[in-house]
């Protein structure tokens, strides 16, 4: 029967054996990217609602960063993109001005595609903000709920983009 100064150096020199052995072995390789043969159907037409809940520009940059890659995507393999980005809660501050110049580039941008952007109802009246204020908000733009819209779309046959 081992003592409890025996198991705790027992568990101390297997935990020291182990760090020499992985220590012994090589990193991982880093290798550099290889363009694969892809072999996929035309990808049709392809709907998917944004929903943007964060206040963060890193989340804001990453899904609209991805809506451009997928419009290019979709056109390349003999498709369309639908997209819809639908701003609530501290989303709203995507559109709120003055904004970066390269987030209203990208939002110009992609309008220019045919993405649309929803607002909140709910979002404008618990902020106490005028819809005016955001950046080429139309009042057609405003939806009554935009959490609600998320499955509403969904509902209608979109696919909602599960990260936020």
């Amino acid at each position: 029967m081992h003592t409890h100064v025996q198991k705790t150096r027992f568990v101390l020199l297997a935990a020291m054996a182990s760090t020499v052995v992985f220590a012994g072995l090589p990193a991982a390789a880093q290798a550099e990217y290889v363009q694969p043969i892809i072999h996929h159907a035309p990808m049709g037409t392809v709907k998917i609602v944004v929903p943007v809940t964060s206040a963060d520009p890193g989340v804001w940059a990453f899904k609209l960063r991805n809506i451009a890659n997928s419009e290019k995507g979709a056109k390349a393999w003999k498709g369309k993109l639908q997209a819809r980005v639908v701003l609530y809660g501290p989303g709203l501050k995507l559109l709120e001005q003055p904004m970066d110049p390269a987030l209203q580039a990208t939002v110009d941008q992609l309008r220019s595609e045919g993405v649309k952007f929803d607002v909140c109802n709910n979002t404008l009246k618990g902020m106490n903000l005028d819809w005016h204020s955001l950046y080429g908000v139309k009042e057609s733009d405003i939806v009554p709920s935009g959490f609600l819209e998320v499955g509403y779309l969904g509902e209608q046959g979109w696919v909602v983009d599960p990260m936020n």
